[in-house]
């Protein structure tokens, strides 16, 4: 199913200035000549950080990024340029199927596949490598298994039932692998995770602080947050395997530690935590950050997608191309009650107007509502090019899950409302905390769940996790502009959506390419396709 894994020496460096991983190409180097030194095995790692993760959030202009699917086929987010990219229209449409968007799934689930025969090559062999101390053995494996796991997750969530391959190929023999079954692939993520949590730092482990203040390497809290986020989705559909307690249990050592924090408002709007988000990448609250150097890849068009495409005959960017290819429809931007929370703002996660001179004279434009958590000043006037990280995982996040998890195992007490109430009153930054905490107080365990779900809605609007809490609860928000601010669940199977599509089951996971199914005869199509 995969091509021989082929080691490039020297790939990608560490550079001493400012710890960002450059890319270095030097020689090819057959499989039996790399672990030879220390050097080999660092490479290694270091090429996880460059190609273990992007291609799925890497984002285009017109076509937005894999990572946006799951907003368009849940009909909330729409893309100017839908005519022209036939995977969002198939999406909105729900006409899609493994042959219609198979060069589109091949590019996911090829690149997933390439980095897992990355780690692998590297997880089965650097112990071999002379000069490397146990330290270095533990602390590069534990990266390794992190990127592993992380790329098996997305083709779970994504796919289902995925072939489970954890040895590097070194001949064409039994190329062709079968789908494992879902729960064997989450077991396998959380078995990689549990050993690079586990790993004391004094044994070579990761070390316990945010990405940040790791040099932006794997920390131990970017495994425990991922393997935190797994242990709630094994809970849901549609593997149903029990695991809030262990989401619970791994929230709670990521808390107590006392090295992660939330971002705070400022004394302004323009100094708010979400505009300090925009802004900076180096903050406490950065679980999983995905680097980014414009000296390096200049592709990354993140901020020219926080325009709609009329913008670009303004001639103010220097970016060619303007496209609003991630935009909030109305049924989404009801989620939010826009006299009490913040992220609905103008020019904090969004924005609809931008005001500039042109010959002295001040000009505002305005527009449908597009991201503006996005917007970089210096990319988008200066550059055209832009260094920002794409953040993955927030600590914001990992006091949801143990929100959920807790009032799951152990009903709505206190710490669960506590940890909402924290995530709520950054937003909601003219109430005070007390009031926030008394109208969670006395919810029932599935009201007070909701009001989690209701929150991973508006805090996690531009980080893709849309769809994946619709897969794991088959339940669909739903909500009216006669109400803003409240969102009811519904059963997603059944469920209309705004574009008039009815979803089906099958809906609930994407198709297997056919391409890759011609080149895997092994490879079954999932249900409904």
């Amino acid at each position: 199913m995969k091509r021989i894994f082929i080691v490039l020496l020297g790939l990608v460096v560490l550079t001493a200035c400012n710890g960002f991983l450059t890319e270095e190409p030097k020689s090819e180097m057959s499989v039996d000549q790399f672990f030879t030194n220390p050097t080999h095995a660092y490479n290694a790692v270091n090429i996880l950080y460059r190609s273990g993760c992007t291609d799925f959030y890497r984002t285009g202009v017109y076509s937005g990024s894999r990572a946006m699917l799951g907003g368009y086929i849940s009909g909330l987010f729409d893309n100017d340029y839908k005519g022209q990219e036939v995977h969002v229209q198939h999406c909105q449409d729900l006409t899609l199927n493994g042959d219609n968007l198979s060069a589109y799934f091949d590019g996911a689930w090829d690149a997933c596949y390439d980095a897992i025969s990355k780690a692998n090559f590297l997880i089965n062999n650097i112990s071999q490598t002379p000069g490397l101390t146990d330290l270095e053995i533990n602390n590069l494996t534990a990266q390794a298994k992190f990127f592993r796991a992380f790329n098996y997750y997305y083709l779970v969530k994504t796919f289902g039932n995925v072939p489970l391959i954890l040895e590097e190929y070194s001949s064409l023999e039994n190329i062709y692998v079968e789908r494992s079954p879902s729960i064997q692939v989450y077991f396998q993520i959380v078995e990689d995770l549990k050993f690079a949590v586990e790993q004391a730092v004094e044994q070579g482990g990761l070390n316990d602080v945010a990405m940040p203040k790791n040099e932006f390497r794997i920390s131990k809290g970017s495994a425990a947050t991922l393997l935190a986020d797994v242990y709630l989705n094994m809970g849901g559909y549609p593997v149903l395997e029990n695991r809030y307690a262990n989401a619970a249990s791994i929230t709670r050592e990521i808390i107590s530690s006392g090295n992660y924090s939330l971002i705070t408002n400022g004394t302004t709007n323009n100094k708010s935590a979400f505009n300090i988000m925009r802004q900076s990448d180096n903050k406490d609250e950065y679980m999983y950050s995905i680097e980014y150097n414009s000296s390096i890849s200049s592709s990354y068009w993140q901020p020219s997608i926080c325009y709609p495409s009329e913008a670009t005959s303004w001639g103010i960017f220097k970016y060619s191309v303007t496209n609003n290819a991630y935009k909030p429809t109305n049924e989404f931007l009801w989620i939010y009650d826009d006299e009490k929370d913040l992220r609905i703002q103008e020019k904090q996660f969004f924005h609809s107007s931008l005001t500039y001179l042109e010959n002295e004279i001040e000009i505002t434009k305005t527009f449908e509502t597009a991201p503006y958590l996005w917007h970089d000043d210096d990319a988008l006037f200066e550059t055209g090019k832009t260094d920002k990280d794409i953040v993955v995982y927030r600590y914001a996040e990992v006091l949801l899950i143990a929100a959920e998890a807790i009032a799951k195992t152990e009903g709505v007490t206190p710490e669960a409302i506590g940890y909402l109430a924290d995530v709520r009153s950054r937003a909601y930054w003219q109430t005070e905390r007390n009031v926030i905490v008394d109208e969670l107080t006395g919810l029932s365990e599935d009201d007070f769940i909701q009001q989690v779900w209701t929150e991973r809605l508006r805090e996690f609007s531009l980080e893709y996790k849309i769809w994946s809490d619709v897969q794991r609860t088959r339940k669909y928000p739903v909500t009216r502009e006669t109400n803003k601010g409240t969102v009811s669940f519904v059963d997603v199977v059944g469920h209309t959506t705004i574009w008039g599509k009815l979803f089906n089951e099958k809906h609930l996971l994407f198709p297997i390419s056919e391409n890759e199914r011609q080149r895997n005869p092994k490879l079954t199509q999932n249900p409904g396709y």
